[in-house]
């Protein structure tokens, strides 16, 4: 297997911290996904979890310019 081929075919890390605490809104206080996306996340394509992790992040740091 070539290094380009492996290299595309790794898959996004959860941005799950094990600081799971949901808030009253149902987002995780530890990674900023909402319950919804937590559940999504085994079935989500990469591109799907890209936008998890840019919304999770956006959740927790608000102003953060991505």
């Amino acid at each position: 297997m070539s290094s380009s081929s492996s290299k595309n075919s790794e898959a996004i890390a959860s941005p799950c911290c094990r600081q799971c605490c949901l808030d009253d809104q149902d987002v995780c206080l530890g990674c900023g996904r909402c319950l919804a996306e937590i559940l999504e996340w085994g079935q989500a394509a990469d591109a799907r979890r890209r936008e998890i992790c840019k919304a999770a992040l956006l959740r927790l740091r608000p102003g953060l310019k991505i």
